[in-house]
């Protein structure tokens, strides 16, 4: 019966995976079934800890967060738990050996989305990317990689700075959130209740750094995982464009979206590209 329950919580990190990112999701379908599953078990797992710090106002967060924090710990280290989503993320963490320090900055990272408001210090806003977004990237290239050692050293860097321009492209998109319900502001040295032109444009051009420095990776990524990375890749690359035509002052009052016929369109040209070596 534990292959049973075992399923059960694979399937539970998969529909959590569908019902929050319906885009995300649709990468997902892109990467082969041997390696699917897993990055569904990661994002159960991020998805539950996100929950906590921005959804559960009503409840005592700190103490959920503790409780979540402890239970992974457990889970890792029995090697099951009777919460079904950490049951599936600690089989993928033992299953490609993922480094538990990644996990710990992750969790560290939705702390600080308890503690702090403001990340007004570059070192701060630096920290929080890497365990919020930089570490997520690493599990899941673990598992592209199937454990590969050598080959997860030499895309690690690449895969931080995709994690990290994800993660920028949702801070912009999610602005008008961020502010106005959750009170946070990631950008150092940018007033974001104001967001100017040229402080828009020194954002967007960062990210995209970050962009050309992980498609190096994208392009050395197993044939496996190359697809599915590719579009999600491809997907956030449009969100950025149409956020760099918005005026500051929609993106601080409205969330930003890429249209389903836009999506539909990106998948088709990425599936062709991909088919024809073109990437």
């Amino acid at each position: 019966m534990r292959q049973l329950y075992d399923k059960v919580s694979r399937d539970l990190s998969k529909n959590i995976t569908k019902c929050y990112s319906t885009s995300f999701s649709s990468a997902v379908k892109m990467l082969s079934p041997s390696i699917r599953e897993d990055i569904y078990n990661i994002y159960g797992f991020v998805r539950l800890a996100d929950e906590v710090v921005d959804t559960f106002h009503d409840h005592n967060k700190g103490r959920m967060l503790d409780d979540l924090e402890r239970d992974t710990w457990l889970a890792i280290e029995d090697g099951i738990s009777i919460n079904p989503v950490l049951n599936s993320f600690q089989s993928t963490v033992r299953k490609y050996n993922i480094d538990k320090d990644l996990v710990a900055a992750f969790l560290l990272s939705m702390r600080m989305d308890l503690e702090k408001k403001v990340y007004d210090s570059v070192q701060d806003y630096h920290q929080y990317i890497f365990g919020s977004a930089d570490v997520v990237g690493l599990m899941c290239l673990k598992v592209f990689v199937k454990g590969d050692q050598d080959k997860y050293d030499e895309l690690k860097a690449p895969a931080m700075r995709l994690g990290s321009a994800f993660q920028k492209v949702n801070f912009l998109r999610d602005l008008k959130n961020d502010i106005q319900s959750l009170e946070r502001s990631y950008f150092p040295n940018v007033d974001m209740t104001q967001l100017s032109p040229r402080a828009k444009q020194d954002i967007i051009d960062e990210i995209e750094d970050d962009f050309k420095a992980a498609y190096i990776g994208i392009l050395k990524l197993p044939v496996d995982a190359r697809f599915g990375v590719y579009t999600a890749y491809r997907y956030y690359r449009a969100l950025l464009k149409k956020l760099r035509a918005t005026p500051s002052h929609r993106i601080m009052n409205e969330r930003i979206r890429v249209g389903n016929h836009v999506k539909l369109s990106l998948l088709a040209r990425s599936y062709v590209r991909n088919q024809l070596n073109l990437l």
